[in-house]
């Protein structure tokens, strides 16, 4: 039986080229990049030129890019990073109540020391309103961290517009990006980014390494304490093979951006039009117009949740219910609370297929001719 992995927004396989590159580094630069002899310096270089690289892929300089475990510490030390240097100044920060749950339970665990979190709510499409965040601004708000594209539905939000707002007030910019970015061109600068978080394994890179890149009019404290790494940001020795696996990613990300999103696009409207054929009863979660190209939530009603997942792997389909992070939990999908409220019947039928590398038209044609058989005999 052919296995489909149509998961992409869990995680993502590694790229044979990322694959090649690090066994590469691995058998031949086992130097520590703060050795000054020759072996530190050749490792030295190889973290230099990703750093610049992955700076200029975001419009950003390269002593403005901090190298990480991956999106959550990216998220963690953003949100830890400005409480704890500009918590003097105020109390107050701002997100949305569908962010990942790196930003969220940081925000929650803040509340515990005393900050104040306004969570703004989102329309039936995930979207919140720059106006809403405007309104929630107050003279003591420090963050504002809302997240680029979803995970769960996603729905890409009005950076560009909240970071015009927020040229007016002194409240430092957070975006996860960790879902857009390799599918999404980012300008850190043109949106008025201040702090912006991402994760190599979503675009066919290593797990374990991540960045965030941190503008350098904005003061951070580390979360990791040590020697000097990282302008001592980030304490720890680096990561050398990951971050030339991650490099790989970006190049081969970068270049291909434009047609993976159109063919992406292309799945998309393949799975849906194949449904419709089948004269499956369904709706899509999230935005039609403002959508990442790759994640495709839909709700089937008459059908649930487990039952859904257990048969699509039966057949052969690796598809997910929503964010990985939150795989086995019984709870509701908190995006989908946000979207929609509690006891809305698609919090407990919605699955989300998500497309990537290796991924063809006829497999995706397949997945959706199956999802239409089970969606079939499950409710009746």
């Amino acid at each position: 039986m052919e296995r489909i992995y149509v998961d992409h927004a869990a995680t993502s396989p590694m790229h044979p080229k990322v694959f090649d590159k690090m066994i590469e580094v691995m058998g031949a630069e086992f130097g520590n990049p703060s050795s000054i002899h020759h072996f530190g310096r050749r490792a030295r270089h190889i973290i230099d030129e990703a750093r610049a690289e992955l700076a200029k892929s975001i419009g950003a300089e390269a002593n403005e890019i901090i190298f990480t475990s991956g999106g959550t510490e990216a998220d963690n030390h953003a949100v830890f990073g400005v409480a704890e240097l500009y918590g003097e100044l105020g109390k107050h920060i701002i997100t949305t109540q569908m962010e990942h749950h790196a930003v969220l339970h940081a925000c929650q665990q803040l509340e515990n020391l005393g900050f104040e979190v306004t969570y703004l709510p989102v329309d039936k499409e995930g979207r919140v309103q720059a106006a809403d965040v405007e309104k929630a601004l107050r003279d003591d708000t420090i963050l504002v961290t809302i997240m680029y594209g979803n995970n769960e539905v996603g729905t890409i939000q009005p950076i560009k517009e909240i970071g015009q707002i927020l040229a007016e007030h002194p409240a430092i910019f957070h975006t996860d990006a960790v879902q857009a970015y390799g599918l999404e061109k980012i300008n850190v600068k043109e949106s008025g980014i201040d702090l912006l978080s991402v994760s190599a394994h979503k675009i066919n890179g290593p797990k374990g390494i991540g960045f965030l890149y941190a503008s350098k009019d904005v003061k951070l404290s580390p979360r990791l304490f040590g020697g000097e790494q990282e302008r001592k940001r980030r304490a720890g020795t680096e990561n050398v093979p990951s971050i030339a696996g991650f490099l790989e990613a970006v190049r081969i990300s970068q270049q291909e951006m434009e047609s993976k999103g159109k063919e992406y696009r292309g799945f998309k409207s393949a799975f849906l039009k194949k449904l419709t054929e089948n004269q499956i009863e369904f709706s899509q979660n999230g935005s039609l117009d403002y959508s990442l190209p790759h994640v495709l939530n839909l709700s089937f009603p008459g059908t649930n949740v487990e039952a859904m997942l257990v048969n699509l792997d039966l057949a052969g389909i690796a598809a997910s219910s929503g964010s990985a992070c939150t795989a086995g939990s019984i709870d509701p999908s908190h995006v989908l609370v946000a979207m929609f409220g509690q006891g809305d019947e698609r919090l407990q039928n919605s699955i989300r297929f998500s497309f990537g590398l290796f991924n063809t038209l006829e497999q995706v044609e397949k997945a959706a001719e199956e999802t239409s058989k089970i969606v079939k005999r499950l409710s009746k």
